[in-house]
């Protein structure tokens, strides 16, 4: 994953635009605002996907983009400085940002065509045997179509079949080892049953199943036991350039569109499981790497949803589990083969997330295959029925214990009180404190004294009302473009009466009139609105009608402004000239960046056959020829000198 993948990975595009003042409602399975990028109040015609981060302006902006072109839309800043601005965010460490070179993807591409044809091989074996075939039928009920669809093989025993099989076929050792089939020995080893070997298969005498990323791209492999004595019962591949336990999901190349469809995700713990749920209709659902889940899987999910259930077995969501789960010391569990239930994890993830977690446990010792085997309907049932992180904990600790024990209450509520004290809604903690109240039948107030197990958990403090203050304005020793927009405000503002001649050059040049959108910082537009309104009032002098509207915290600005421009060009002509040249400077390093931005989507979008790449190349020839109108501009500006 680039550096790039892996910064869009971690931020909610969603979280990302409300954090900036957008008023985002959801529509469909997208969400709809005003644009931030321009004045219209009337009608909301920004649009966020958060299912490829992405945004897009149907209003006068007309531009679009990901995190990273909203970011330097929104902060006036370039690619370079929104990538480590977002990855600060994202928890990113950028050595040194180095875009894909085309040898490492077609590196990729050769590791995700080496497992394509590992699948075949796989198939071809599964189907030469009839032990693990009915298995696969009788025992977990998966038809022939179903074993087909999800690519199901089997890799025969012995330690070099692999090996063999694809090395006759052209492939180096050094392939196998990259894609994860083939594993180095470490050590001397077994040298009589391994004849000196360095290498061997890593997947023997298993079921395979082949793991594809959300774009449906092979990534690796999981592999189940077929003799109940060998461990461990689920093996994966190594973590490769393209396989990572902790960024996967099984079955979500499938899932999306169900998740989104029933606007939430199920997880359960294993691949066999997903497929059979698959199989009986229920298609929303995916399965971690056997490991404790992690935040990178979790915000996958959210791209489609902020619904997700845990439907976990009795082991799992059991009281061992829950006591485990609540230390936080353990917190990184994270064993080949174990999911885990880390419940403090889990809500701090819900909340940084804004997601809605909860727990559905399967009954009478099932697996969600066996459930929806005996009855289909029983499992809508469970999930519908799934509740908060935090009710089953409680009713997990709760159950088969003395409530009237003194000493039992005790210990439940200081296990359970540092959950409710980690929920950043005031609400949510009352509610669950007169919850925990009435299930122990004491008085909600002897918990608030009662000791909290584990770390205590600092919730920022309210900021109160007085404390916030506006964001000041650009100033004029800001960036290049924040000075060079600052300039012209400046000569606006002591000769407003320019703006019309201005206008007027402008559209002989072929370029349309000067608007708040040519520049960067909000304060700036608003400053142009003003300078604009000046001249469509006769009451005042237009510059004393500037000075009277402009917001107070504006006022320091303007008076940079006027510092900055005592010693203007005398000659009106020349000040017009000079005034024209730099908003066409503006204007063209703007679609410059645009292009540069744009020319990046486009390529992305081609790599990965997303239609938006005809849009982007429409953009890219608006862009030029925007460019080549403001070259052609600025050569007549010149040619008058």
């Amino acid at each position: 994953m680039s550096t790039i993948d892996e910064v869009k990975a971690k931020i909610d595009i969603v979280d990302l635009v409300s954090e900036a003042g957008v008023k985002l409602r959801h529509a469909g399975r997208n969400y709809t605002g005003f644009c931030p990028f321009h004045e219209n109040k009337h009608t909301p015609a920004f649009v966020v996907w958060p299912e490829t981060g992405t945004w897009r302006c149907f209003g006068a902006c007309n531009e679009g983009g990901d995190i990273f072109k909203f970011v330097m839309k929104k902060e006036g800043i370039d690619f370079k400085e929104a990538l480590h601005k977002l990855a600060d965010r994202a928890g990113v460490k950028i050595e040194s940002y180095q875009r894909e070179t085309p040898e490492a993807k077609e590196a990729y591409e050769n590791l995700r065509k080496l497992l394509e044809d590992a699948i075949v091989f796989y198939r071809s074996h599964l189907f030469n045997n009839k032990d693990v075939l009915t298995y696969l039928r009788e025992k977990r009920g998966l038809t022939d179509a179903t074993i087909e669809t999800f690519g199901l093989g089997y890799a025969p025993n012995g330690w070099d079949n692999a090996l063999k099989h694809f090395t006759s076929r052209g492939y180096s050792e050094q392939d196998l080892i990259d894609s994860g089939l083939l594993t180095v020995r470490e050590g001397e080893g077994d040298t009589e049953t391994q004849e000196h070997r360095k290498t061997y298969d890593r997947f023997r005498h298993r079921i395979m199943i082949p793991i594809r990323d959300e774009q449906g791209r092979m990534a690796g492999f999981g592999a189940r036991i077929v003799d109940p004595n060998d461990i461990p019962k689920f093996l994966n591949s190594p973590e490769t350039p393209i396989f990572s336990k902790g960024r996967l999901l099984y079955g979500l190349d499938r899932a999306r569109k169900p998740i989104r469809i029933a606007d939430q995700a199920v997880i359960v713990e294993g691949y066999l499981d997903v497929i059979a749920l698959h199989q009986a209709g229920y298609e929303n659902v995916v399965s971690p790497m056997g490991t404790a889940l992690t935040e990178d899987q979790l915000r996958l999910l959210k791209r489609s949803t902020r619904r997700i259930v845990l439907a976990l077995d009795p082991d799992t969501a059991g009281q061992k589990a829950v006591l485990r789960g609540l230390d936080a010391a353990r917190s990184a569990m994270d064993r080949e083969g174990e999911f885990g239930f880390n419940a403090r994890g889990l809500l701090k993830n819900e909340a940084r997330l804004q997601a809605d977690l909860r727990v559905a446990t399967m009954p009478d010792e099932l697996d969600p295959d066996e459930i929806v085997a005996r009855d289909k309907d029983e499992w809508a049932r469970l999930i519908e029925n799934a509740k908060p992180i935090v009710t089953h904990v409680m009713e997990t600790l709760a159950a088969d214990q003395n409530l009237n024990d003194a000493k039992v209450k005790n210990q439940i509520a200081a296990q359970v009180l540092p959950l409710i004290e980690d929920l950043p809604s005031p609400m949510e903690r009352d509610t669950y404190r007169q919850a925990l109240a009435r299930m122990l039948r004491v008085d909600e107030r002897a918990l608030m004294g009662a000791p909290a197990q584990g770390p205590a958990v600092r919730r920022p403090r309210p900021v109160r009302r007085e404390e916030v203050k506006e964001s000041a304005p650009v100033s004029v020793a800001a960036s290049p473009n924040a000075r060079v927009e600052a300039y012209c405000l400046g000569i606006l503002f002591r000769r407003p009466e320019l703006l019309y001649r201005l206008d007027r050059q402008l559209q002989k040049a072929g370029l349309l009139p000067l608007a708040p959108d040519d520049f960067e910082y909000t304060d700036h537009q608003i400053f142009i609105k003003i300078i604009r309104q000046s001249l469509e009032q006769v009451e005042s002098d237009q510059h004393q009608f500037v000075v009277i509207h402009l917001p107070d915290s504006l006022r320091g600005f303007a008076q940079e402004l006027l510092t900055q421009t005592e010693k203007l060009e005398p000659l009106e002509e020349r000040l017009l000239e000079e005034l024209q040249r730099l908003i066409q400077k503006l204007r063209r390093t703007r679609a410059n960046l645009d292009l540069t931005q744009t020319r990046f989507l486009q390529e992305e979008a081609q790599q990965n056959g997303d239609p938006r790449a005809l849009l982007y190349q429409q953009q890219v020839l608006q862009l030029t020829k925007l460019i080549h109108s403001i070259d052609q501009a600025n050569r007549r500006l010149t040619s008058k000198r």
